[in-house]
């Protein structure tokens, strides 16, 4: 079994309470074969919520407190994510999964590319604070965008 993130899934977890479902995913989670977790909502915060960006650094600079993560409106909403990614792995444990796929560039899930702390809309090279920290614990991420291109790859496309 693998983990994902919850939007990719079909879940309307999402900042804007929307998703991103990726429709192999869902098939994934319908056989039983992956568990879906959103670490922003474990973590409190509520469906819909304000855009989130991580200020000053990514992830690893979150949990190493050189950076936070804040709302647009300046709210500061790092223990909600770094609450929330303690809990998400705690979930994915328990079930013995070690491999998962996120949605990239969230600055929770994040994990090559994060938007750079200024909701400009202008992305940047790093992981969001959930990917950070399951790749601390020693857990394989990929995103949503590579795993797709491995699938295509996989079917010689």
């Amino acid at each position: 079994m693998i983990g994902i993130s919850a939007c990719l899934g079909g879940v309307l977890c999402r900042y804007d309470g929307k998703h991103q479902a990726v429709p192999p995913l869902i098939e994934l989670v319908r056989a039983g074969q992956a568990m879906m977790v959103c670490p922003e909502v474990l973590g409190g915060l509520p469906i819909p919520r304000e855009p989130a960006e991580i200020v000053g650094g990514d992830g690893v600079d979150v949990w190493a407190q050189r950076a936070k993560v804040v709302t647009i409106s300046g709210e500061d909403v790092t223990e909600q994510f770094t609450t929330g990614a303690k809990i998400a792995y705690q979930k994915l444990q328990e079930q013995g999964i070690t491999q998962l796929i996120l949605k990239e560039k969230s600055p929770s899930c994040g994990s090559q590319m994060i938007y750079d702390g200024n909701f400009t809309g202008i992305k940047r090279t790093g992981i969001g604070v959930a990917c950070a920290y399951f790749r601390q614990q020693g857990m394989t991420v990929l995103s949503d965008v590579e795993w797709l291109a491995k699938q295509e790859e996989a079917n010689g496309n």
